[in-house]
């Protein structure tokens, strides 16, 4: 009787081996690759600050911060400045369709305007990160508030078919109605409330 008894041991042992061989095969087979807590930041952008708290002051210095050029805006004579006075500073889908197009700068040379709002609704991670790689900074609508986005941390998961997830952690954001310690200011994914983010505007201004 106990051969046999050793025999049952011996086969249910190899066969929990097997179980375990398949199931690691297994999740190697379908193993996915995992990159966490990468930080993106974009840190040559002009400090400008918004002439009063008035919305249309904050806008005017915000896309300033953005497009980095004073001749194209917003100042005095510059390309967007008829535009961006136009606009209505509380509403980014407006202030994206007054500066879409061609414009012409004090001397006669024409830029082209890509300005595209995104509602918070619709926001995708990875053309969120992409335009902040490419050292692009965006404009983000917060509890009724303008800032510009300037960096965020974010992990990213790689699935074995080449299917891609991000996932955002924090965003890094310039008020600019603020020159001292309250201009910086970062949105946490996890504490703070994305319902209260009315959307995004990316904007990008070339040479025609």
């Amino acid at each position: 009787m106990t051969k046999p008894r050793s025999f049952r041991s011996s086969f249910l042992v190899l066969g929990i081996s097997a179980v375990f061989v398949s199931l690691a095969f297994c999740c190697f087979a379908h193993a996915q690759t995992y990159y966490p807590n990468t930080e993106v930041r974009i840190s040559d952008l002009p400090s400008v600050t918004a002439k009063s708290k008035d919305a249309s002051d904050v806008l005017a210095a915000s896309l300033e911060i953005i497009l980095r050029d004073k001749d194209i805006c917003c100042g005095k004579n510059s390309a967007l400045e008829d535009d961006v006075q136009r606009a209505d500073s509380k509403s980014l889908k407006d202030v994206a369709t007054r500066l879409q197009g061609r414009h012409v700068l004090s001397d006669g040379r024409p830029i082209m305007v890509t300005a595209e709002y995104v509602p918070a609704t619709s926001l995708v991670g990875g053309t969120f990160i992409g335009t902040l790689n490419d050292k692009q900074p965006l404009l983000m609508e917060w509890n009724s508030h303008l800032y510009v986005v300037y960096g965020v941390i974010y992990s990213t998961i790689y699935s074995p078919e080449g299917g891609r997830t991000d996932s955002i952690f924090k965003i890094f954001l310039l008020n600019p109605r603020y020159s001292d310690q309250r201009r910086e200011v970062t949105f946490n994914r996890q504490t703070d409330d994305w319902g209260k983010v009315q959307g995004l505007l990316t904007l990008k201004a070339v040479p025609q």
